[in-house]
């Protein structure tokens, strides 16, 4: 098994990987799939009119969550890497006022917002919860063109027949990687077998695709993006959008913190109060949509860039090195808990995001504090394991309540886990494996209701502003 640290870190923007990010990529994929020759185009016939349709939890939360805006986005050409979000209102407009859209290499389609875009809540699509469907037309109405797409967690996006391909592949023959290891076991075996750090291996098996200075120059980038998500979450302020009217609190404690770190007041929390702000700036830059790197999704974004900030903060000896290999073994991590269990809220609930970011977190923590892999191992557990249950249940479909500050817990998690593992030797009772496979056990077992469809939970139980 071999998943990139790229595919599991991608920049793009919020507020969700799932339900912005993965329905933007999904509108890309049909618009290439269109120009190209890869269907049974009728001769002669072209494409006039093209109407989308969002099921299961990307209709229930998709307004809240920007997801008829990110479609919007994807079928005018824009990329979650490289869309700008200070121009994202005004091409939205653009489309609701002359009723097309024009991607570039297109010749234009009619697509009426309001009425080619359906929430449809009634119909969930069979393969996963975040389905969504695109059809192309001809000018009589006709139909030429229809395609299912399922975004499956972390920005990841796979159409009906590769998602029955994907779940057919969980025990084919291992990828050609130097140390393709599927599970927790394998992974601890073959650092022992092998001498080599976990973050090792990791990098070993990315350099059978890229050269080395190629994977360090991107995972330096992936931490650019994280750490600069950070600078302008401490410095905006303000009411986040969405109707709710929660107000930014990062910039207000951040503020806080340096007038106290100026006056020397002792402060017995001083760690948690700069982990819980550092977690806060990324997801109030989530919810408003700004640029941020999937963590492994958006909703749990913040807890990995808190982690490291707070290793850089705390740790005078800490080096862009260090960095490096915090995110090589978090996405070893991170791959093991995507191939046997899920990241995905709308699947198992937020333990599957913010209980794998801080699984994550506490791995890639352990390991820059010299933590053996059996202390990396034990780290990932302990995290995971008191995330287990955890629900997805934001408050209107909005990425801000509880999801702001369930990240800045997840990080304090996060440290403390990794904290307990590097005081012991390694040895534990429950296995990394075990705490992964529970959680997929969990999550086929929870309610429908808790899984990021705001019809359970929080989202019910708390009186909209």
């Amino acid at each position: 098994m071999f998943l990139s640290v790229f595919d599991v870190f991608k920049i793009g923007v919020g507020p969700s990987s799932s339900h912005t990010m993965g329905p933007m990529s999904a509108a890309n994929r049909f618009l290439d799939l269109i120009v190209s020759n890869e269907w049974p185009r009728p001769v002669g016939s072209h494409v006039s009119a093209i109407k989308a349709s969002l099921h299961g939890s990307l209709a229930f939360t998709g307004i809240g969550h920007g997801t008829g805006r990110a479609v919007i986005l994807g079928l005018m050409g824009e990329a979650p890497n490289t869309v700008d979000p200070d121009r994202m209102d005004d091409v939205i407009e653009q489309v609701e006022r002359s009723g097309r859209i024009t991607p570039p290499g297109h010749p234009g389609y009619d697509f009426q917002p309001a009425t080619d875009l359906i929430f449809d809540k009634k119909q969930p699509l069979p393969g996963h919860a975040n389905g969504m469907s695109f059809s192309a037309f001809d000018k009589d109405g006709r139909l030429l063109l229809k395609r299912i797409y399922y975004s499956i967690g972390g920005g990841f996006v796979v159409t009906d027949t590769e998602l029955e391909a994907m779940r057919g592949q969980k025990n084919a023959a291992a990828a050609k990687v130097p140390y393709p290891f599927s599970t927790a076991k394998q992974m601890l075996e073959m650092a022992r077998a092998s001498g080599l750090s976990i973050a090792d291996m990791k990098r070993a098996n990315e350099l059978t695709r890229m050269s080395e200075e190629k994977l360090d120059r991107g995972l330096d980038e992936i931490w650019s993006a994280m750490s600069g998500c950070i600078d302008r979450g401490l410095k905006v302020d303000g009411i986040m959008p969405g109707g709710l009217k929660v107000r930014r609190r990062a910039k207000s404690i951040y503020e806080k913190l340096t007038n106290d770190a100026r006056s020397n007041r002792l402060n017995p929390v001083l760690a948690n109060d700069w982990l819980s702000v550092y977690a806060m700036a990324v997801n109030e830059e989530n919810a408003g949509g700004g640029r941020v790197v999937t963590a492994p999704t958006n909703g749990a974004a913040g807890v990995i860039p808190a982690s490291i900030r707070y290793f850089l903060h705390f740790h005078e000896d800490a080096t862009i090195k260090d960095v490096r290999t915090f995110l090589l073994t978090a996405a070893a991590v991170g791959g093991i808990i995507k191939h046997n269990a899920s990241i995905s809220g709308a699947e198992v609930g937020c333990q599957g995001e913010v209980g794998s970011a801080a699984a994550m977190a506490a791995a890639g923590l352990a390991a820059v504090m010299d933590g053996t892999p059996e202390q990396i191992e034990n780290a990932a557990e302990i995290a995971l394991e008191h995330h287990l249950g955890m629900t997805c249940d934001p408050v209107a479909g909005l990425v801000q309540v509880p999801c702001i500050e369930r990240n800045a817990l997840g990080a304090v998690k996060a440290v403390t886990a990794a904290s307990l593992a590097i005081k012991g030797d390694g040895s534990h009772f429950v296995p990394l494996d075990a705490a992964i496979e529970t959680m997929r056990q969990t999550g086929n077992d929870m309610s429908e209701k808790y899984k990021e469809t705001s019809t359970g939970g929080l989202a019910v139980n708390v009186v909209e502003c």
